[in-house]
């Protein structure tokens, strides 16, 4: 009765507390007058059926913590170790399959597109923050770096797309060593702070530096990508795509190239990653992850271990930007705020940082399932929201909270992140 008691305590409180966020969203609304003035009106009913659901909510996940077995937990971790050898083959077989399946439409092949960005990205930050520990919240700076400099080199010194791609990776490497030399000696949240202030500096550079950057107009123009010299352009002819292969031009043929590129990209990404996890590099990763005191004493060089960190996931960032310039053709600060840091880094939290496969399956929820929820319109964040909420009250440690150590002394067994 005691326990009741308490969540019934608990559950008042956060439905207090939701009365005072709520009140000034639902409980009030603005309407237009019959003279054309604004007024004020109020909806207890709406405020009243929100904070009931929120009380409700609280209540029940308090009783489902405090009652559910524990060893549902192992065994749900267990099904996913193990499902995790079938779920990965079947979506790479399914991506690589995605534009060849017949009648699928452009706007799905698009949408993979931009879910793949998402995972080059979330594979690059977990590198950064699942394996070595490092919280950055400034990741959309080399994101920013890569997009930039295949912008600007590719029209000043008319370079195509992949003589570019190199050069941004390069660029942004060595952007992510400059970021991390001040921030050697910074842990935790102070080291989340100079990353996000970090992220802040390029993107209020790039909006004032007009005469390089285009300031807030951004840069326009940017070259698509070809290939062997082929552009995809839909007016046909020699030098195109479809006047070399005699075909009709279709919007389907650039989408199409553009997906296969980033598949590619996203595949270098994880297999870099997966190599390097082997490595001693990557074992010192991990060994700076857990502990940097101990890894210290073993004699690990913590600064070329945190620079080459900052470095090797800056690199993919750049990549993923410059795929990005040239996908969209145009890029201004506007899409390079700080919210695509929070969402790059939420999508490897959801995942379970260290968790390759983890990430794929966060990017797809987080990116695919609000674009599918467009006819929703302003409901489509709340149910994304309560989506998120239970996911992480459900698995508090990512989707895949999982991973077999690098190096194993004795019969190899489950570790928890």
């Amino acid at each position: 009765m005691t326990a009741v008691a308490a969540n019934l305590k608990d559950s008042a409180a956060v439905a207090f507390i939701a009365l005072l966020l709520f009140g000034p969203f639902l409980g009030v609304q603005l309407g237009d007058g019959n003279a054309g003035n604004l007024t004020l009106s109020t909806r207890p009913a709406l405020l009243g059926v929100a904070v009931a659901l929120t009380f409700a909510a609280r209540f029940l996940m308090l009783l489902w913590q405090g009652r559910r077995p524990p060893a549902v937990l192992t065994r749900l971790t267990a099904w996913v170790q193990q499902s995790g050898k079938f779920v990965a083959p079947a979506l790479l077989i399914f991506a690589v399959a995605l534009p060849l399946i017949p009648g699928v439409e452009n706007a799905y092949i698009d949408l993979g597109v931009l879910i793949m960005t998402y995972v080059m990205l979330g594979w690059g930050l977990n590198i950064v923050v699942g394996l070595a520990g490092l919280l950055d919240l400034g990741y959309v700076a080399f994101y920013a770096v890569g997009a930039y400099s295949f912008a600007l080199i590719s029209q000043n010194f008319n370079l195509s797309f992949w003589e570019c791609l190199p050069i941004s990776g390069l660029l942004a490497a060595c952007w992510g060593i400059f970021l991390g030399f001040p921030v050697l000696r910074l842990r935790g949240d102070y080291l989340a702070i100079v990353t996000l202030a970090f992220g802040e500096i390029i993107r209020l550079v790039i909006t004032n530096w007009v005469a390089l950057t285009g300031g807030p107009n951004g840069i326009d123009g940017i070259a698509h990508p070809t290939l062997f010299g082929l552009n995809f352009s839909m007016a046909g002819g020699p030098g195109t795509f479809a006047g070399f292969f005699n075909i009709t031009p279709e919007p389907g043929q650039r989408i199409t190239y553009l997906y296969y590129i980033i598949l590619i990209l996203a595949l270098l990404t994880n297999w870099v990653t997966l190599r390097l996890r082997k490595q001693p590099l990557g074992r010192a990763w991990e060994a700076l992850r857990e502990n940097e005191i101990a890894c210290r004493s073993l004699g690990i060089n913590l600064r070329n271990t945190k620079l080459t960190a900052f470095a090797i996931g800056a690199m993919f960032a750049g990549f993923a930007g410059c795929f990005f310039s040239t996908r969209e053709g145009f890029i201004s600060p506007d899409s390079f705020t700080f919210i695509e840091s929070a969402t790059v880094l939420a999508i490897v939290v959801l995942g379970g940082a260290g968790s390759q496969l983890g990430i794929v399956l966060a990017a797809m929820v987080m990116i695919g399932v609000p674009a599918m929820l467009q006819s929703l319109q302003i409901y489509r964040m709340l149910i994304f929201g309560i989506a998120l909420v239970v996911i992480m009250v459900v698995r508090p440690r990512g989707f895949i909270s999982t991973r077999k150590p690098t190096v194993l002394l004795g019969k190899p067994k489950v570790v928890l992140t």
